[in-house]
């Protein structure tokens, strides 16, 4: 599955954020709980503009990973909820007023903001991924944003391979896994 580069970028990250979650975290704890952590995020994921590194900041982008996750985890594919997550994503850009321009900026080509830098993190990376579902949706591409298949994970995952066999949020879920089959298998 291809995406623009930006909107593969978008999801990417907004899996990653929910995946702070402690139950979804490498940690098993809140792996956004304090402001340094969230900078530290953003650093990694090298995310632009303007960054308070607060608690109130901190606070409203841990409410956004619960949002988010909730969208993503509900059943968008199929026909009767569909329009339900297309409410939410309309509801998320008209929140934070989202008007669409290409940009160009820090090393990246030409890829849409529709917010400005200096608006507020939450709003920026609300409406990012926003647009990023905008074209999931657009795409027919639901099926691709998953939650992951170990039982113990409620961690998210977008798979982008070419025949979407993806199940898995990270290498260390599909290991345990493997190696519970395993020793099931053994004994």
């Amino acid at each position: 599955m291809h995406f623009a580069p930006d909107t593969e970028d978008a999801l990417l990250f907004a899996a990653l954020l929910v995946n702070t979650r402690a139950s979804a975290s490498r940690s098993g704890g809140d792996e956004l709980a304090t402001p340094p952590q969230l900078v530290e995020l953003l650093r990694v994921s090298r995310y632009s503009g303007r960054v308070d590194g607060d608690e109130p900041e901190r606070a409203a982008v841990a409410r956004l990973r619960e949002r988010i996750h909730a969208l993503w985890a509900s059943d968008a594919d199929a026909p009767d909820t569909r329009d339900d997550a297309v409410a939410e994503i309309n509801t998320m850009l008209r929140e934070s007023a989202a008007l669409p321009q290409l940009r160009r900026h820090d090393g990246f080509d030409w890829h849409l903001h529709a917010t400005e830098f200096d608006a507020p993190l939450v709003d920026r990376v609300q409406t990012e991924i926003a647009m990023a579902l905008v074209d999931v949706v657009r795409s027919d591409a639901w099926d691709r944003l998953r939650l992951c298949a170990a039982d113990d994970c409620d961690g998210l995952l977008v798979d982008l391979s070419r025949n979407g066999s993806k199940r898995y949020c990270s290498v260390r879920c599909s290991n345990r896994v493997n190696t519970i089959a395993f020793r099931a298998r053994a004994q």
